[in-house]
């Protein structure tokens, strides 16, 4: 129990915040977990630009059917 009290008490800042602001890091676990995903779709990439290139690929939104676009 005093182990428990000692890591709230040295914690408490930042525990009163996330409650306050409603503050997670879901978003950022999100992301990790959509990374993981397509590492494991690869089964392992030659170096760290192909697997960067990648990323950028399945989780930047592009676009990839531009004809549905139209030109102001």
């Amino acid at each position: 129990m005093k182990r428990v009290a000692a890591t709230i008490a040295k914690h408490l800042e930042g525990i009163i915040n996330a409650v306050v602001l409603g503050a997670t890091n879901a978003a950022s676990e999100s992301i990790n977990a959509r990374i993981q995903r397509v590492k494991r779709m690869a089964s392992g990439f030659r170096n760290r630009e192909r697997f960067r290139n990648a990323i950028y690929f399945h989780l930047g939104g592009l676009d990839l059917d531009p004809a549905t676009h139209t030109r102001s």
